[in-house]
């Protein structure tokens, strides 16, 4: 394996876990509606599981407000059954051909315990990074010790992975930042 290629996979799999983190964090619900939230939540249609997502169309009423309009009208009781068993909280009401999903606003507690969720889920990730930085390196100490690679060059490339590190970490505190505020507004 070359130097390019190392590089290459550590930030490939250093961009997984960012990818990972924002569907993480897209779970976490905030007072406000969004129709990501029900991305994990399935529904029984003739005997298989599948997201609500492929069954309805998802759209906001309103910004505390989600619609969910199936598309065959005998999955309405289905998919508010599945909405109301998960574990997001939510109480959907049928509406004749659709469903309701009012978002309860969040108590001040209950904010604080999400941004504890988020600040965990950040920290994961940042662990996440550091570790595929890690992988990078020791692979990097591999070449060196099969004499494939001068430790000057091993250097280099790894103040080239320090430094791709500090980038996706950077941008792993931007996310953990923007969505503690988000679910700080009231």
């Amino acid at each position: 394996m070359s130097v390019g290629e190392i590089k290459k996979s550590a930030e490939q799999r250093m961009l997984k876990s960012i990818d990972s983190l924002k569907t993480d964090l897209g779970k976490i619900r905030t007072g406000r509606a969004h129709t990501g939230i029900l991305d994990h939540v399935t529904v029984d249609y003739y005997g298989n599981q599948v997201p609500i997502s492929q069954v309805a169309s998802i759209s906001l009423m309103d910004a505390r407000t989600i619609m969910v309009t199936p598309w065959e009208k005998k999955l309405v009781a289905a998919i508010e059954k599945s909405i109301r068993e998960s574990s997001l909280g939510l109480n959907p009401a049928a509406q004749g051909d659709a469903i309701r999903v009012p978002m309860p606003p969040l108590t001040e507690e209950r904010r604080k315990d999400l941004a504890k969720i988020v600040r965990a889920e950040g920290e994961n990730a940042r662990v996440a990074v550091r570790s595929q930085r890690r992988d990078a390196n020791q692979s990097l100490k591999d070449l060196v010790k099969k004499k494939q690679l001068a430790e000057d060059d091993e250097r280099k490339a790894q103040d080239d992975i320090q430094k791709l590190t500090d980038r996706h970490i950077a941008e792993i505190d931007k996310l953990v930042s923007t969505k503690e505020s988000e679910l700080m507004a009231v």
